[in-house]
């Protein structure tokens, strides 16, 4: 049976208040009115037995719907002045949910990754985000419910097994992993900063390339790149390079050169460029790029690195991919090179 308080109406808001600051509310049942001949009380859920109330089991609690949404599975628990600061969204990776809690609340963290834990049962961890940081963008997080960091996430048929306290994985990309999932069966592929696999996977899974060449320098990332080779039984079609784009990228061997890492892409254009046969090859340019440029900066780069070695350009498309900051996106060029 399911406990609770029972208390005088005019009680009830401090008795809240105190169930508050000892974390003892529970937060998947609602606060029923009860009472009879004129005298109101309230049904306060708990989650244990406390020796200065009276404590009832509830004949029929009241349960919160199964979509409700964290602010209203919170709004019985955290100060209504709070919970403006309560997070909207979240990121589930695998098994573990990712959450950026603002500072005004960093003292409710706890509660607030029990509820989402209640939300999302298979999940068996809640880590805070803070942000990125370092020229391997690693993820700076703790864990605040369950100590389990590493999982395995499944997306488009694909396996992907990853600590996320160590490696970033962004879902916004997913429409991009697809489309690059459909190319032609028969081509090289020059995957650079392939990471743990997020283009070579899907491409290697779906359309079966001939061969793909992963380049990856973190040894965090490369590990996982192996693994992840393995777990979706393309050995036959990648081959993983652990080193630095600058010096292991293959040249003239690619019928696709995909450049996917943003921040300083631009700096190895020419080896992207280069790695595709003198036959001619596509490539697909990732930057971060202001809203000013767009998508003026990334082409004039490519137009210029091609120019440097004596290739010629012409440009196929131009996508946004997503948000990057305030007044900057994530864009991504294709360029057919000759």
């Amino acid at each position: 049976m399911k406990k609770a308080i029972l208390i005088p109406v005019e009680k009830a808001e401090s008795a809240r208040s105190d169930l508050l600051q000892k974390e003892l509310l529970d937060g998947t049942r609602k606060i029923k009115l009860t009472g009879s001949k004129g005298e109101k009380f309230l049904e306060i859920p708990i989650k244990t037995d406390i020796e200065e109330y009276t404590v009832i089991e509830q004949d029929a609690p009241e349960y919160y719907g199964k979509w409700q949404s964290l602010n209203e599975r919170l709004r019985d628990i955290i100060p209504l002045d709070e919970l403006k600061y309560v997070p909207s969204g979240w990121q589930i990776i695998g098994d573990i949910i990712i959450v950026s809690i603002p500072p005004e609340i960093d003292k409710r963290k706890t509660v607030i990754a029990n509820a989402l834990l209640e939300m999302y049962p298979r999940c068996k961890s809640v880590i805070q985000d803070f942000g990125i940081e370092g020229q391997f963008r690693e993820p700076i997080r703790q864990n605040i419910v369950g100590d389990k960091t590493e999982t395995i996430h499944k997306e488009h048929q694909c396996l992907f097994k990853m600590d996320v306290t160590k490696i970033m994985y962004s879902k916004g990309n997913l429409s991009e992993r697809k489309r690059m999932s459909k190319i032609d069966s028969g081509e090289v592929v020059v995957d650079m900063f392939a990471g743990i696999g997020y283009f070579s996977i899907p491409m290697a899974v779906h359309a079966k390339p001939k061969q793909i060449f992963s380049i990856e320098l973190n040894p965090v990332s490369f590990s996982y790149l192996c693994e992840n080779i393995n777990l979706n039984h393309v050995e036959n079609i990648i081959k993983p390079i652990n080193g630095d784009c600058a010096e292991v990228t293959p040249q003239g061997v690619a019928d696709r050169v995909i450049m996917g890492y943003v921040g300083v892409t631009h700096h190895y254009l020419k080896q992207g460029i280069g790695a595709i046969k003198k036959s001619g090859g596509v490539l697909h340019y990732h930057e971060t790029t202001p809203e000013s440029l767009l998508f003026d900066r990334p082409v004039s780069r490519i137009k210029d690195a091609a120019r440097a070695i004596g290739r010629e350009v012409e440009i196929m498309g131009c996508r946004r991919i997503k948000k990057y900051s305030p007044g900057v996106w994530h864009v991504v060029v294709d360029a057919k090179i000759q």
